[in-house]
């Protein structure tokens, strides 16, 4: 752990505030052998940065990434100051619907554009700066790179669940997140399509069980 700093949260990862700056670093996994697990992580901690690096050139707001040290499996960014967007939904019961589906609905259609894939798309992975309210998307931890109209599609379905397990009566807030992501992504028409196919599929694996 880097000195000076307090630790945020910890899972598979590290995330710690020092100052200004997050610093995220991922640990060892113990069960695999060293030299496979130093190849590993030096790839998962270079394609996050890549990932932050190619949705905020493509004007996505995200942290801005200061350093990357691949050899300490760390990666220095931005610290947002801002709101969660799980938590004011929440909190607000609907009166920033409309404006948080339009912002959200255009960064992953500018992410999707440069065929980067989130991953991890929740409601808590996404922030509204304090500043001036931009959207900002977060935790690049599980991204990868893609054209395949069918990784889309899944990043919309993950991020469909989360709104429905977390956000009771939040259908047509993610109606409306779809139709400007529809509007603001040119190859979105294909996207939609296999959005409707993996649906189908985690409908039939419920069912199952």
């Amino acid at each position: 752990m880097i000195e000076n700093a307090s630790l945020i949260k910890q899972g598979a990862e590290a995330v710690s505030n020092v100052k200004e700056a997050i610093v995220k670093e991922r640990f060892r996994k113990t069960y695999r052998h060293p030299a496979l697990d130093k190849k590993l992580t030096a790839r998962r901690v270079t394609q996050e940065a890549r990932s932050l690096f190619k949705c905020h050139k493509s004007g996505v707001d995200t942290p801005i990434l200061y350093f990357v040290d691949v050899e300490r499996s760390t990666i220095y960014m931005e610290f947002v100051e801002g709101k969660v967007v799980k938590d004011l939904i929440l909190e607000t019961d609907g009166e920033w619907s409309t404006q948080l589906a339009e912002k959200i609905g255009t960064a992953i259609a500018r992410m999707h554009a440069v065929d980067v894939i989130h991953g991890d798309l929740t409601t808590s992975n996404l922030l509204l700066r304090d500043s001036n309210r931009s959207l900002v998307v977060i935790d690049f931890g599980l991204s990868y790179v893609s054209s395949l109209p069918e990784d889309k599609a899944v990043d919309l379905y993950v991020l469909e669940r989360a709104f429905l397990s977390t956000h009771p009566n939040s259908e047509d807030m993610f109606k409306a997140i779809l139709k400007t992501y529809e509007k603001n992504y040119k190859a979105s028409k294909g996207v939609l399509t296999k959005l409707a196919d993996v649906r189908l599929r985690g409908r039939k694996r419920s069912m199952v069980g």
